[in-house]
């Protein structure tokens, strides 16, 4: 770092106020009005990587904060640097009306352009960056910014592998930089609320905890497409970077990447957020056998992940967690919420809105009636201090514009990211290799079988490499 950037990173720091109450996610001092921001000395000056869908939401939560700055925008779909929607592939506009942004907003001063994540980590000027990019860019990217001396807030599913995930922590641990991750319950207030009650017993034991998503794609998915030239503003390599060339299709990019395992899942997409959940509220790290049953049933498209899955997990300390995925009907599982939690005291379903816990009944042989009562929760919509929505999302980029300031930990971390991020891998590996498999959590490898050590990893197109 030179003595410019140093200079001015010191400056951030000791203008920014120490967060409190940040464990609520709601940080109400974080920024106050009243101080007012003289000149863009005190602003945190953003870089954003990826602002499609995703990227454009993330984007416009960091434009409510005044001590944020737009400062350079990267895209490899030149519609979306210029943040022009008239000049989108009108293909794109008929089968993504929803996923493609809006844009037109209003920038206090033109953001600089970049085509090449490089270029912009190469801009001295540029404080912090947001990386919301397809899932097997994240890693590449993301340690590239740490190495550039840039904090990093960058989305889930944070890896496209188990061992780009190491790489991401071990570059962040010889870094000085602040990296968080977009795991959004973590800046829930019930989720919040529930980690620190759960662990003192309030359930009684946890034995199951389950979890799902229900969409149905019947019969036609994302439809079956044969290759063709991408839009002549579309950089098709770019956007493949480390995985193997393939021609492209129009139901790949942008955003049915998700279907497509070279580049997503959507138990990277759902089931993340509610592994993460679970293994928070549990305090649980990482499952020490995994098993998982499905596959592509019923869905005739040109996804090849699966569109029916049952995955369970199994932890040391005696409980199990299940995930499911079904892309094929409709409904739901639970009678309100989208995760519970089995206790031996009461059963909970919550969501970010609230929850309820019904306690349990005395079974076979027992003569008690409850242990404990019936509870409900509903959470208040918070505002944050410069007049925006405290939602969960909301919550975690005015908490790492924070942290920036400030140095301190994010509410979801690297390390928390690549630990709930390994559940959605060990699941796809598991539903890969059909095999009940042991998780080794400390040195990160399966104990009983090669095939799924060789799931791991892949080999990175050239010239791209961690």
């Amino acid at each position: 770092m030179d003595k410019k950037e140093g200079t001015r990173r010191e400056f951030i720091t000791n203008t920014g106020l120490v967060t409190a109450g940040i464990s609520l996610g709601m940080n109400k001092m974080a920024f106050s009005q009243k101080q007012g921001v003289p000149g863009s000395a005190d602003k945190i000056r953003m870089g954003f990587i990826g602002i499609g869908n995703r990227g454009s939401q993330l984007l416009n939560l960091f434009m409510q904060h005044p001590d944020c700055e737009v400062a350079a925008l990267c895209d490899v779909y030149e519609p979306y640097t210029s943040r022009n929607r008239d000049q989108v592939d009108p293909r794109f506009l008929q089968t993504l009306t929803g996923q493609v942004p809006k844009m037109g907003e209003k920038f206090s001063k033109p953001p600089k352009i970049y085509n090449d994540f490089r270029k912009l980590l190469d801009d001295k000027d540029i404080d912090a960056v947001c990386i919301a990019t397809p899932d097997h860019w994240h890693a590449l990217i993301t340690i590239h910014a740490i190495r550039a001396g840039k904090d990093v807030y960058v989305e889930k599913p944070l890896t496209a592998t188990i061992f780009e995930g190491r790489k991401m922590v071990e570059a962040q641990a010889a870094s000085k930089q602040v990296v968080a991750v977009g795991l959004n319950r973590r800046g829930s207030a019930t989720y919040q609320k529930l980690a620190k009650e759960i662990p003192t017993g309030k359930l009684g034991k946890i034995t199951v905890a389950r979890a799902y998503r229900i969409n149905n794609m019947f019969p036609g998915g994302i439809g079956k497409m044969k290759p063709e030239q991408p839009p002549k503003d579309f950089n098709w390599d770019m956007w493949l970077g480390p995985r193997a060339f393939r021609p492209y299709q129009y139901n790949i990019a942008p955003y049915k990447f998700r279907w497509w395992s070279d580049y997503s899942s959507q138990m990277g997409n759902w089931g993340v957020h509610f592994m993460d959940v679970i293994r928070w509220m549990l305090g649980e790290t990482a499952p020490v056998a995994i098993s998982a049953h499905g596959g592509k049933y019923i869905l005739d498209h040109d996804g090849d992940i699966p569109d029916t899955a049952q995955v369970t997990y199994e932890f040391a300390s005696g409980s199990i967690a299940s995930f499911c995925i079904y892309e094929a009907s409709s409904g739901g599982l639970f009678p309100q919420g989208e995760v519970e939690l089995r206790g031996t005291k009461g059963t909970l379903y919550a969501s970010e809105d609230g929850y309820s816990i019904i306690p349990t009944k005395g079974g076979q042989f027992q003569n008690w009636t409850k242990q404990m009562e019936a509870e409900e929760y509903k959470a208040k919509n918070v505002m944050l201090s410069d007049g925006s929505s405290g939602d969960s999302t909301a919550n975690l980029v005015r908490n790492f514009l924070d942290c920036v300031k400030s140095r301190a930990k994010p509410l979801c971390t690297l390390e928390d990211g690549h630990r709930s991020t390994s559940f959605a891998h060990l699941a796809n590996i598991a539903l890969k290799t059909k095999e009940r498999l042991q998780w080794d959590p400390v040195k990160e490898r399966f104990l009983n079988s090669e095939a799924a050590n060789n799931l791991l990893h892949y080999d990175y197109r050239k010239p791209w490499k961690l």
